[in-house]
């Protein structure tokens, strides 16, 4: 009987992967037989994850900035040069900003949109014919992008451009579903909760004390945030188009 979470032979590129969340997601994409491609901003941490996971498969480190145009243009010609197709697109690569309201700068707002919402939108249009080539009916290609439960619910911190950014993020997750899915190009969003990651200190550093805010009175492990990727990407997520997936414990079902 077919295994409904065979990943094997696919194709995949993951913004941000050489840390928290894409690292998550990229550990267990090679494990399961897909090549994946990593990209980040900084290039040594980059390097050294992907040598790190290559060893249980195939881990590509593409190191690019894809906070603006010409980094994401030479990151796509990048990946041009040794790929003539892919199956999957994770949108992970994030940024966030914390300042009082009466403080909160202008390039705090424009950094984190920059990176969280308009370089989404501008290298899923640059990497759709990618995404065409091989995908069908029976396979279609699937972009996974990475929203936050703070985008569905006021943040207790005030992180206004992150907040907006990743409310925007499953909105604009939904128009470009609609659009995509002739192409049999199926998008989704995941909104994770708390998770130990460099963005996320309060998780990674006071998990007790996180732990006390969500009814499931833990944070999250890589294995849930994994595990929803392969679930999404696979055949048993062919009927996901345009949905949020909510990974958190519990704070946005229960009115935590």
């Amino acid at each position: 009987m077919a295994d409904i979470f065979d990943l094997s032979g696919r194709v995949a590129i993951i913004t941000g992967g050489s840390r928290g969340i894409g690292k998550m997601i990229a550990e267990e994409f090679v494990k399961r037989g897909v090549k994946t491609y990593i990209t980040s901003r900084k290039a040594e941490p980059c390097l050294k994850t992907a040598e790190k996971l290559s060893r249980h498969g195939t881990c590509v480190a593409r190191p690019h900035d894809l906070a603006n145009e010409e980094g994401m243009s030479a990151f796509v010609s990048d990946f041009s040069r040794r790929e003539n197709h892919l199956d999957i697109l994770i949108n992970n690569a994030g940024a966030a900003w914390m300042t009082p309201f009466d403080d909160f700068p202008e390039s705090g707002w424009d950094k984190v949109m920059n990176i969280n919402l308009k370089s989404v939108f501008f290298l899923t249009q640059k990497l759709v014919p990618f995404l065409r080539e091989q995908a069908s009916a029976d396979q279609p290609a699937k972009v996974i992008n990475i929203a936050s439960v703070d985008g569905l619910r006021p943040p207790r911190l005030e992180t206004y451009s992150y907040a907006a950014s990743k409310g925007g993020l499953i909105q604009l997750t939904r128009r470009m579903a609609k659009t995509l899915v002739d192409d049999h190009i199926l998008v989704n969003t995941i909104a994770p909760g708390a998770f130990a990651t460099d963005m996320n200190i309060h998780a990674r550093d006071q998990p007790d004390a996180v732990s006390e805010l969500i009814p499931a009175k833990r944070i999250g492990e890589p294995v849930h945030m994994a595990g929803t990727a392969v679930y999404m990407c696979s055949r048993a997520g062919d009927y996901l188009v345009g949905t949020t997936v909510t990974v958190d414990g519990g704070i946005t079902g229960c009115n935590n």
